[in-house]
């Protein structure tokens, strides 16, 4: 329990940097943070795998590369989830979902 509390907190903090980094990207206070988060893990964990599935011909032959355009996707259906956290655009969602997952690999290195 304590991992995922954890886990929620800096993916909540990743996608905070990412709002102040990303021009683009507008998230309106701590609560919508966190429930950004959590939305996101779920959907990471249950629609990300089907979206890869669906589109592994086109991934293989982009040698991965599409993976960022799955990634920036489930960042704006997380978006249109969320009240509170909104992304305005295709590149900020590309550039928001980069910037979430560099700054929450980094703070899971250290916690």
């Amino acid at each position: 329990m304590r991992r995922i509390i954890i886990s929620l907190l800096i993916n909540g903090l990743s996608l905070y940097a990412a709002s102040l980094l990303v021009p683009g990207i507008v998230l309106e206070g701590v609560w919508p943070a966190l429930l950004a988060a959590a939305v996101l893990a779920l959907a990471n964990t249950f629609v990300k795998p089907v979206l890869v599935f669906l589109t592994l011909p086109v991934t293989i032959v982009s040698l991965g590369l599409f993976i960022f355009v799955i990634n920036a996707l489930i960042f704006l259906l997380v978006s249109r989830l969320v009240a509170g956290f909104q992304v305005n655009g295709f590149a900020a969602a590309f550039w928001g979902a980069l910037v979430t997952s560099i700054v929450s690999w980094i703070l899971h290195l250290v916690f």
